[in-house]
């Protein structure tokens, strides 16, 4: 079933198998409320109840830095907002899914805080990497060709990524926020780039395979993540959260 030319790109956020409570300072080990109680120490309050941190926690302003802050349990989770707007440790599972058949041609886990710009760069790689693999076989070689087409949203959309889409001989139809006018200076390269991707999105084709990405990559995140009950993890670390994506998903394909 699988055809390999045109991929889609996204991403999700998976809760952490590790409490916020648990969280310590990078640079001293202490936990949140050792902290906070340090901090109200300082402005002169000598013994802060409970009452007394909180609103002194909530008039702070940054507080959830991952720079400053890890989970002993599981350094690879960071502090970011899920989709229900709750700020949680997590990771990120990007996909990148073949919009000829549903087909979750590969999945990476990355940091819950690492940008889409980011990390799109990545799953392509990994997702070459299957395709080359399968094109190796005799009796798919034939029938799966090479990518050359990558659709995204707009969290996707950069000049930097638009560029290196261009450099490495592939379509990209990723949906442009609205930035305003743009002064482009002396970056020719950046700007082409741009204009082809607006044209293409905005045509009859652009716009079909929006919406088959649409259907395709939130069916696969619904099977894995809802359906399958993997919206929290119960593993810790990359590694061996990804083992268990890997046959997740593997399964998601045989049922194709």
């Amino acid at each position: 079933l699988l055809d390999g030319r045109t991929l889609a790109v996204d991403g999700t956020t998976l809760e952490a198998n590790a409490a916020m409570r648990s969280i310590v300072r990078r640079d001293t080990g202490e936990t949140y409320t050792e902290y906070l109680t340090g901090l109200a120490q300082a402005s002169g309050v000598k013994t802060p109840s409970r009452a007394a941190l909180a609103r002194l926690d909530r008039r702070r302003k940054k507080k959830g830095r991952n720079a400053e802050w890890t989970s002993p349990a599981d350094p690879d989770a960071k502090i970011t907002k899920m989709k229900d707007k709750r700020t949680h440790l997590a990771h990120k599972a990007e996909h990148a899914v073949d919009l000829g058949s549903g087909a979750v041609v590969a999945v990476t886990i990355q940091d819950a805080n690492c940008g889409d710009t980011k990390s799109i760069k990545k799953t392509l790689a990994e997702a070459e990497t299957q395709l080359k693999r399968l094109m190796r076989k005799p009796a798919l070689c034939d029938a799966v060709a090479g990518l050359q087409e990558v659709v995204a949203d707009r969290g996707y959309h950069s000049t930097a990524v638009l560029v290196n889409l261009e450099d490495a001989a592939l379509r990209s139809y990723i949906s442009e926020p609205d930035r305003g006018r743009r002064r482009w200076k002396d970056n020719i390269e950046g700007q082409m780039a741009t204009y082809e991707n607006r044209r293409r999105i905005r045509g009859t084709r652009g716009k079909r395979l929006h919406r088959r990405r649409a259907e395709l990559t939130e069916r696969s995140f619904a099977h894995a993540y809802e359906t399958g009950a993997m919206r929290r993890t119960h593993l810790r670390g990359h590694p061996n959260i990804l083992k268990r994506l890997l046959i997740h998903l593997g399964a998601f394909n045989l049922g194709l």
